[in-house]
C-alpha cells in the first residue's frame, strides 16, 4: 500500500521534531518554510513566527529584542545585516555564545531549489569540557600533549582544504549567480523539466511570455504552470523532445492571442531544457512585410498591361466620341452610349487596380477610436435605406492609439456599404471594437443579411469575385485585406446565427502621451535639430537635445521630468536609434523613432517592428498627429 502525501509530511514532521538541534529552513524570498519544535523552544519563539510563511527579518528582530544578541546599539542595522547574510545563499558555520550564556553553533547550507536550512546545536558541554581541558592542560601527559598537537597539525591541514573548497564553491556560486543574472535579463522564458514534467529550474520571465501565468513554477508541472490550452499545444513536441529530437514550433495562445515560438532541447543528463519567447510584433511586422512584397509582384505583373490596357480604352473612347458625332442612325445611339459607359468603368476598375498595387504607405497617428468611429457613423448613415439600423460599439480604453483613421475608416466603410448591399431594403449592422490580450485592436463587422456562401467564404479576398454581377468590381474586400495585412493585422471573415461577420486586428499601440511635457531630441545633425525643436516648441513642449545614445541614456537617467524621446535611427557613434530604444525598455518612457533610410533598408524594417516611425521630411501637423490626438479623428 502506498503512503499518501500527507501521511508523509506528517512522518517528516515527527522526525524533525525527535532531533536534538535546532531546524529551520527558509525560502528565497526569506519565508519560513518548515522548523521543528526544537527551534522554537531554543529562542522561546511565538505561534506566528513558526508557522510557514513567517518572515526571516521578523525573526531576526524578535530574537534581538530579547537579548539573544546581548546589548545592540542599532537594532535595525542588525537586522538587516542578517537579511544581507541570507540573501547571499553562502555555506556558513559559526559558535557564538547567547544572551543567556549558552553557546551555540548555527550550520547553514543553500538548498538546490532555491532558500537554504539552518541547524542550531547546543554544543555548551562541548565548551565547557575544552575550558576544562585548557585549564588542567598543564597536567596532561607529554604523550596526550604530542597527540594533541599531532591532531591540531592534522586540523590545520583539514582546515587548509576546506579553505581551498570554500574557496572553490565560492567561484561556482559567482559563476551560478551570474548564470541566474544573465538567464533573468533575457527577453524569454528559460526553464529546465525532468522526466515526468516538473520544472526543475526557471527563470522569472514566464508571466511576459504568456500573461496571466505564474512567476514561480519551480516544481511546478509544466501543464499547470502553462494552463490547459497550451500544454496541449506544446506536449506533442514535449513527447518528441523526450525522444532526442529538437523541435522548434510557433502558436497563438489563446488567452492572450500571442504568437509564442517554443524551443525545446533535450538534457543528456535526464529532462528538457525549454526556451519560449513572445514573436507577436516579430509576426505582425513579418506579415506586414510579406503583404508589401506581394503589392509589389502584383504592380510588376499589372503595370504593364494596366498602361497597355488604358491605351485601348483611350483608343476605344475617342472612336465612340467620333461615332457620336457622327450623323449615324438612332438605334446606333445606345450601342455608343453603352460603349463609352463599359469603356469608363474599365478606367474606374484600372483606378481601384492601381490603388491596390501601387506604393501607399501606412502614416499612424494618435487616434481616439471612439471620435473616429463617430465620425464613421456620421459618414455611412446617409447611404444606409431609413429601415436599416447601424449601431457602433466601443469598448476600447480612452487613450488614443496609433493607427491609420483615413485607412481604418474607409475599411470600415467599404465594409458596411458591402453589409448594406448584402441585407437589402432593410436589417442592422453593428460595427464593434475592443483590445484582446494587450495584443490586438479587434474590430467586426456584423450584418442581420444571408451570411456568405460557401463560395464566397472560399473566393471572398479574391481580386475581382464577386457576387454583385455587373454592379461589384470584386475589389472591395481583397483592398480591406491589403490595407490590414500592411498594417501587420490579421482579417477573417465567417457566418453568425444572425448572418455575416467580417474581424479585423490591428496591432494595438498605445499612443505616446507628452503634451506639453519635456521631450529628449535625439539627432547628429546640428540643422535638423533646430527644425526639430522649433516644431516641438510650437507644440507646446520643452526639449532638451542630445547627438549620441550614451548622451541620450545619460540624460534620460539623470532626468526625471522627460516624457518622451524622439531620435533619429542614425546618431553619432556606432550605436542606433534602435539600441537607444533597446536601453530604454522598462523605462517607460516612449520613443518615437525617425529617418531618411528608405523602407527597404534593414534599420528601416527593424524599426518598423517596434512601432510607427516618422519618415523625414514630416511637417509639425504630422509630428502633432503622433503627439496630440485632440488635432486627429
Amino acid at each position: 500500500m502506498s503512503i499518501s502525501s500527507k501521511q508523509t509530511t506528517a512522518m517528516t514532521s515527527a522526525g524533525l521534531n525527535l532531533i536534538a538541534q535546532g531546524l529551520s529552513i527558509y525560502d528565497d524570498d526569506l519565508r519560513l518554510a518548515v522548523c521543528n519544535h526544537r527551534f522554537k523552544e531554543m529562542f522561546g519563539l511565538p505561534e506566528h513566527l513558526t508557522t510557514p510563511g513567517a518572515r526571516f527579518d521578523d525573526t531576526i528582530r524578535f530574537i534581538a529584542e530579547t537579548g539573544e544578541y546581548g546589548p545592540v546599539d542599532d537594532l535595525d542595522e542588525l537586522v538587516q545585516q542578517r537579511v544581507d547574510q541570507a540573501l547571499d545563499f553562502a555555506p556558513h558555520y559559526m559558535e557564538r555564545e547567547r544572551g543567556n550564556g549558552q553557546f551555540i553553533s548555527v550550520e547553514g547550507a543553500p538548498l538546490p531549489n532555491g532558500g537554504w536550512v539552518t541547524v542550531y546545536t547546543d554544543i555548551t558541554r562541548t565548551k565547557q569540557v575544552e575550558h576544562l581541558l585548557r585549564t588542567r592542560s598543564e597536567e596532561l601527559s607529554g604523550q596526550v600533549l604530542e597527540h594533541t598537537e599531532k591532531l591540531l597539525a592534522a586540523n590545520r591541514k583539514l582546515a587548509a582544504s576546506n579553505m581551498s573548497l570554500e574557496e572553490t564553491k565560492r567561484q561556482l556560486t559567482d559563476i551560478e549567480k551570474r548564470t541566474r543574472l544573465t538567464t533573468e535579463m533575457m527577453p524569454a522564458h528559460i526553464a529546465h523539466v525532468d522526466e515526468d514534467g516538473y520544472y526543475t529550474y526557471t527563470n522569472s520571465r514566464l508571466s511576459s511570455v504568456f500573461p496571466g501565468r505564474p512567476s514561480k513554477i519551480r516544481g511546478m508541472h509544466i501543464s499547470e504552470a502553462l494552463g490547459e490550452a497550451s500544454f496541449a499545444r506544446i506536449d506533442p513536441h514535449l513527447q518528441a523532445a523526450y525522444t532526442g529530437k529538437n523541435p522548434v514550433f510557433e502558436f497563438t495562445e489563446n488567452h492572450s492571442s500571442r504568437r509564442i515560438r517554443v524551443a525545446l532541447t533535450p538534457d543528456p543528463a535526464g529532462g528538457i531544457y525549454v526556451l519560449s519567447m513572445d514573436i507577436t510584433e516579430e509576426t505582425q511586422t513579418r506579415v506586414a512585410l510579406q503583404q508589401a512584397r506581394r503589392r509589389e509582384m502584383a504592380a510588376q505583373m499589372t503595370s504593364g498591361l494596366a498602361h497597355d490596357f488604358s491605351n485601348l480604352l483611350t483608343i476605344i473612347l475617342g472612336m465612340q466620341g467620333k461615332l457620336e458625332s457622327m450623323s449615324l442612325p438612332p438605334e446606333t445611339h445606345d450601342l455608343i452610349q453603352g460603349t463609352l459607359s463599359a469603356a469608363r468603368r474599365g478606367g474606374r476598375l484600372l483606378n481601384r487596380i492601381a490603388d491596390m498595387t501601387g506604393h501607399r504607405t501606412l502614416r499612424p497617428k494618435a487616434t481616439k477610436m471612439n471620435t473616429l468611429l463617430n465620425e464613421l457613423k456620421i459618414l455611412a448613415s446617409p447611404s444606409l435605406p431609413q429601415a436599416m439600423g447601424l449601431s457602433l460599439l466601443n469598448n476600447t480604453p480612452d487613450a488614443p492609439l496609433l493607427l491609420d483613421p483615413g485607412v481604418l475608416q474607409d475599411a470600415l466603410l467599404n465594409l458596411i456599404l458591402n453589409a448594406r448591399d448584402a441585407c437589402g431594403a432593410s436589417g442592422q449592422i453593428t460595427v464593434s471594437a475592443h483590445i484582446v490580450g494587450e495584443t490586438w485592436l479587434e474590430i467586426t463587422v456584423n450584418d442581420t443579411g444571408p451570411g456568405f456562401s460557401k463560395e464566397a467564404l472560399d473566393k471572398a479576398l479574391n481580386p475581382f469575385f464577386t457576387t454583385k454581377g455587373g454592379e461589384g468590381s470584386g475589389l472591395g474586400l481583397p483592398m480591406v485585406y491589403d490595407s490590414v495585412k500592411l498594417a501587420g493585422g490579421d482579417f477573417s471573415i465567417g457566418n453568425t446565427i444572425s448572418g455575416a461577420r467580417v474581424t479585423l486586428r490591428l496591432p494595438y499601440r498605445k499612443a505616446p502621451d507628452a503634451r506639453g511635457g519635456l521631450v529628449l531630441l535625439v539627432e547628429d545633425s546640428e540643422d535638423l535639430r533646430a527644425t526639430f525643436r522649433d516644431m516641438l516648441v510650437d507644440l507646446g513642449h520643452s526639449v532638451i537635445e542630445a547627438t549620441s545614445v550614451d548622451e541620450a541614456c545619460a540624460l534620460a537617467a539623470d532626468l526625471q521630468d522627460i516624457s518622451l524621446v524622439l531620435s533619429d535611427i542614425r546618431l553619432q557613434g556606432e550605436a542606433t536609434g534602435l539600441d537607444l530604444e533597446s536601453r530604454l525598455q522598462g523605462s517607460g518612457l516612449p520613443c518615437i523613432l525617425m529617418t531618411s533610410l528608405p523602407q527597404s533598408d534593414p534599420h528601416h524594417r527593424s524599426a518598423l517592428r517596434r512601432g510607427p516611425v516618422l519618415q523625414k521630411p514630416f511637417t509639425a501637423a504630422q509630428l502633432s498627429a503622433l503627439l496630440n490626438p485632440e488635432t486627429t479623428a
